[in-house]
This record gives structure tokens, C-alpha cells and sequence, in this order.
């Protein structure tokens, strides 16, 4: 039998003035499970928190309205105790003791490496406490459980190599959403193929195959190809 449905996402709340650093970094993140809402502003990060309820909160610290310091002092003033990691281009060290002596959790000097952010972020969250990535992703009756390392549609047990494992997770950790050929690559094989998409095709193709076959008498087609994009996995009835 496949496992249980999946628990709520760890949320995470990205202040980010700069449109590229805000889209890579929400991006990043919702590619390992996580909730992600991003703001422009200080004062829109304290007018979104406190309902939001973030698990973690990743700030700019050089925002147009206020900087990262005064947003953490307004966010800790209205209930919000989520860790709160530092981005900055400043890497003065009276800066960075600043940060972690007056309630931030970490401090990240631009330019980073999104793979560190990530990793600094989910350990944030479990030095917390909170709620931290599901170990479990479903998509109708498409199951797949990360710890097991296992995956299901419906009661039967598909068997996948390692890579396609890696695929898959990675389509159903953004499920509804699209994820291009290029976060593809990135993602799962970790290298630049300068461009070469034909492998993400050729194993989204044999992925279909044992998950996904779309036959008529069977469950309704889940992955989805976006036309010169890449692809989406979403719930039969769903249109975006």
C-alpha cells in the first residue's frame, strides 16, 4: 500500500528588492518541497508575516524603505519568531556579528551559491523545530515517498533508477507549476549541458512511460509539456 498523504510544507517568506535574487532563491526553494512567498519591501514583509506564518524568512538586508535589522525588530514586534537568514552584499565583519548577535539565525554574503542558501535554509528549519520539507510528495495517485525512496500510482509500485527518482521529485516538489528544461538540468544533474535539453526529454519520456502512460483505459495524464518551456506536473482537471 502506498503511504499516507503528505503534510504541509515548511513556509518560507523571501524580502528581496533585486526581481533576479527573489525569483532564483523562490525558485531554489520550491524545488525542494518548501512554500515560498516572496515581497519587495520591508514594510510589505511585516504586513504579510504575521498571517502568513512563516517557518523561516530569508532577508535582504539593503531594502528601499528600511534595512533587514529595523524589518527583523518590526517582524519579532508582531509575534513573528520564524529564524531570519541575512542576505548582503556587505560582508564587514561588524556587519556580519550584527546580524547573528541582535536574533538573525545566519548571514549570507552576496554573491552565494544558491545550493548553500538552500542548505542553510533547511538547516534553519530544523534547528527550529519546525515544520521541515515533507518526506512524502503526492500528485492524485501518484505517490512518492523520499525516504523509501519508493513511488506508487494508484497500488501499483513503479520502479525507477536513480535519476528518474531525482526527475520525478523534482516535478512533484513543483507540482502546478512549470519547471524548465534548464532547472531540470540544473536540478538533477547538476551540470550544464550548454543547452543539450534532449536528455530531459529522453527521461521524461521513459519516466511517462512507468508512471505516466496516459493509455485510455487507464488514470488520466499527469506530467505535462509545456510548449518551448519545459514541464508540469499537475491534478487531472487542472489547467494552470
Amino acid at each position: 500500500m502506498p503511504p499516507a498523504p503528505l503534510s504541509p510544507a515548511a513556509r518560507v517568506l523571501v524580502v528581496d528588492d533585486e526581481e533576479n535574487i527573489s525569483y532564483l532563491v523562490a525558485s531554489a526553494l520550491r524545488l525542494e518541497g518548501l512554500e515560498v512567498t516572496t515581497v519587495a519591501t520591508g514594510a510589505d514583509a511585516v504586513a504579510t508575516a504575521p498571517a502568513y506564518g512563516p517557518h523561516a524568512v530569508v532577508l535582504d538586508l539593503m531594502l528601499p524603505d528600511m534595512d533587514g535589522f529595523e524589518v527583523m525588530r518590526r517582524l519579532r514586534s508582531e509575534g513573528v519568531s520564524a529564524p531570519i537568514l541575512f542576505l548582503s552584499a556587505r560582508s564587514d565583519t561588524s556587519d556580519r556579528v550584527r546580524g547573528l548577535t541582535t536574533g538573525g539565525e545566519d548571514y549570507i554574503v552576496k554573491p552565494f551559491a544558491v545550493e548553500e542558501l538552500v542548505a542553510r535554509v533547511g538547516l534553519a528549519l530544523r534547528r527550529s523545530g519546525a515544520t521541515s520539507p515533507p518526506g512524502r510528495l503526492q500528485v492524485a495517485d501518484l505517490v512518492l515517498d523520499e525516504d523509501a525512496h519508493r513511488v506508487w500510482r494508484g497500488e501499483q509500485e513503479a520502479q525507477l533508477t536513480a535519476t528518474e527518482f531525482t526527475l520525478l521529485r523534482c516535478l512533484m516538489a513543483a507540482a502546478g507549476r512549470v519547471v524548465t528544461r534548464a532547472q531540470i538540468l540544473d536540478h538533477v544533474w547538476q551540470y550544464d549541458f550548454s543547452g543539450e535539453t534532449a536528455i530531459v526529454e529522453s527521461f521524461v519520456s521513459t519516466l511517462r512511460k512507468k508512471v505516466d502512460p496516459g493509455t485510455p483505459d487507464g488514470p488520466p495524464r499527469l506530467i505535462h509539456t509545456i510548449r518551448g518551456v519545459g514541464y508540469t506536473i499537475r491534478e487531472p482537471g487542472r489547467s494552470r
